[in-house]
Order: structure tokens, then C-alpha cells, then sequence
């Protein structure tokens, strides 16, 4: 997770932790971290996601425990690769494919890996450059492992990436990043992958309060905030998406989707009130009636959202304050806010 700068009725019971729902009406699933000396098994955390309806989970990295607990459970998983492994995956085939073989075909029978992700965060930065030939290396691992159905390859990166956000049209990659990401864009869009990004309001508004106010970060305003053209903003997480959006149709990859990866509110920090379980509440309840409308951003209208919350635990070996209380649940598996 980065901290980018730039800029229920019967449903809500339904979606208290039945995140995930149709595709046409978009998706919610979790982020499963495991920075915490005090989680569960993870035998028990697929056991509580499944009692929650929860089919859709992002795994940073393989963790094998984590992926035989997965097998035959219905959850569809997000596969992320160690960002160290990066400069091996994209230099020596041989280790790609041993990587495959490793992670991805013992399970391929048994679960459903939505895609690969080759790092996480790492654009811009000193392992930037490794990423585009980890995901060709990756790709043509899974390929010569004739997988039974086809998994895409792709990159997680947060909106750092951007060196303009604001307003969501003019969204353009830094210049740092852009010949990076004109080759990552030209890959998914060839082979149809997605790509991964984290978006996060709450970082966003809590480095801008005097500009943004609290109910466009937390899909509460009721009014156009931006207008962009004929564009039309009321709330921050589309804005910020579309931003990326309008970056890649600068540098060709106009076709790709974009998959938000990572995207929450912690619930406790010292920060004035901004962090607490009412405004965590409230963003997740309201992010998952926002997808679930089905009514895309407004730079692609229509087309379902998929979306992952950040995250399933509070992390106590993450950094102390923000960062440890992002869970929706606690260690002990009981809620931490009910979101309906």
C-alpha cells in the first residue's frame, strides 16, 4: 500500500461481506495482508471469507499455506510476485518458469487465478525497469505450461505513477515512468490484461483537506465537486481513477481496463477525526453501493468496476498508527464495523 498524493437497506445487508456480486454490477473483493504475528491460520481466514460470500482476494505474493487453504474454496485470487524477484523474473526465463511451476500450476486445477501480478508499487523506483520484462517472462512461462485457461500478467502500481491527476482528463504519467508504462500498456493492451491500481481518497484528502472536502472522498456529496468537460465528479475515487485512465490513452493503451487493487479507510490514527470507524465505514459501505450500481466512472460509463478492499486484518507488524488499522476485521475475526 503507497500513499499517493495527486490529487442498507437490503442491499447493504446483502453486501455486508457479500462483496462480491456480478460482473455487470461490478466487483468487491479483499486484500489478504499478513503483516501480523497474530493472525489466523489461514484455513480459518477462507473459512470466514466463504461464511461472508467473499470470492474474489488479492494474495501479495505465494504464500503456500495460504494458497492450499484456497483450493476447491470458489474464491477467485489475485497472485502477486515479491518485488526482490523482480530483476530474476525479468532477466532468466528459466527462473519464470520455475516460479510457474512453483506457485501457479500445482493449483491452477483448483483455483481460479484471476491474474498474475508481477510487483507491487514499484513504479517509479530503482526496480521499475524490471518490471515489463517480468511480465513478458511470466507470460511466456504460463504459456510454455499450456495453463487450461488463459491467466494474464500484469503490474500493480499506485498513483504515484502520475505526474498530473488533476482534472481527470489531463491525467499523464510522470516523466520518469512514461516509457515504462507506454511498454506496459502496449503489453496489456495486446493481451487484453488489466491494470492494477491502488487508489486511495483517504491519502489523497488527507494531504489536501483545505481543496477536497470529506464527502467527495467518502461518496457522500450529493453535487458535482469537478467538472472536467462534460464530465461530471462526486466523488474523489472516480476522479482519481479516471485519471490513470486518460495517462494510458496518452501512451496508447486506451483499450486497457483498469482492476483497483488496493482501496480503503483506516479506522484509527491521530489525525484530527479523519481516521475513525465511522468515516471507514462509511467509505467501504458506500464504495460497495458505488460499484455495485454498475454506472462505470465517469470516463467509461457502463462499465463494471472491480475493486478490492484493503484489507481483511489490522496488521500489527505494519508501521504503528494508520497503517496497523486498515482491517475490516480484527485478529480475532470479529468486525471491526459492520458495513450494512
Amino acid at each position: 500500500m503507497g500513499r499517493p498524493f495527486c490529487c442498507i437497506t437490503a442491499l447493504y445487508f446483502l453486501l455486508i461481506f457479500n462483496l462480491t456480486v456480478s460482473t455487470e454490477a461490478g466487483i468487491v473483493g479483499v486484500n489478504y495482508g499478513m503483516l501480523g504475528n497474530n493472525l489466523p491460520p489461514p484455513i480459518q481466514v477462507v473459512a470466514l471469507l466463504k461464511s461472508r460470500s467473499i470470492t474474489r482476494l488479492r494474495l501479495f505474493h505465494p504464500i503456500h499455506d495460504a494458497l492450499r487453504a484456497l483450493q476447491n474454496s470458489g474464491i477467485e485470487v489475485i497472485l502477486g510476485t515479491l518485488n526482490q524477484d523482480l530483476q530474476l523474473l525479468g532477466s532468466d526465463l528459466s527462473f519464470a518458469k520455475n516460479w510457474v511451476n512453483t506457485n501457479v500450476i500445482p493449483y491452477s486445477r483448483t483455483i481460479r487465478f484471476r491474474c498474475i501480478s508481477a510487483g507491487n508499487e514499484v513504479i517509479p523506483g530503482d526496480l521499475a525497469a524490471y518490471v515489463f520484462p517480468a511480465m513478458k517472462n511470466l507470460k511466456a512461462a504460463l504459456d510454455a505450461a499450456e495453463v487450461a485457461y488463459n491467466i494474464p500478467v500484469t503490474t500493480c502500481a499506485s498513483t504515484a505513477i502520475l505526474g498530473l491527476s488533476y482534472p481527470p482528463s489531463m491525467g499523464e504519467f510522470s516523466k520518469d515512468v512514461i516509457s515504462v508504462m507506454r511498454s506496459i500498456a502496449g503489453f496489456l493492451a495486446a493481451n487484453g490484461s488489466p491494470l492494477l491500481v491502488n487508489v486511495y481518497p483517504y491519502f489523497a484528502y488527507v494531504n489536501n483537506q483545505q481543496q477536497i472536502p470529506l464527502s467527495y472522498a467518502l461518496f457522500e456529496s450529493t453535487k458535482v465537486v469537478v467538472r472536467d468537460g462534460k464530465l461530471k465528479y462526486r466523488n474523489l475515487f472516480d476522479a482519481m481513477t479516471d485519471a490513470v485512465y486518460s495517462a494510458l490513452e496518452k501512451v496508447g493503451g486506451g483499450s486497457v481496463p483498469i482492476v483497483v487493487s488496493e482501496t480503503g479507510w483506516p479506522s484509527k490514527d491521530e489525525n484530527g477525526g479523519v481516521a475513525t470507524i465511522g468515516n471507514a465505514r462509511t467509505y467501504n459501505k458506500n464504495l460497495i453501493a458505488h460499484v455495485s450500481g454498475a454506472s462505470g466512472t465517469p470516463k467509461r460509463p457502463g462499465n463494471s468496476t472491480e475493486a478490492y478492499i484493503f484489507a481483511i486484518f489490522n496488521e500489527n507488524l505494519k508501521p504503528p498508527g494508520t497503517e496497523q488499522n486498515f482491517g475490516l476485521f480484527y485478529p480475532n475475526m470479529t468486525d471491526v464495523y459492520p458495513i450494512y
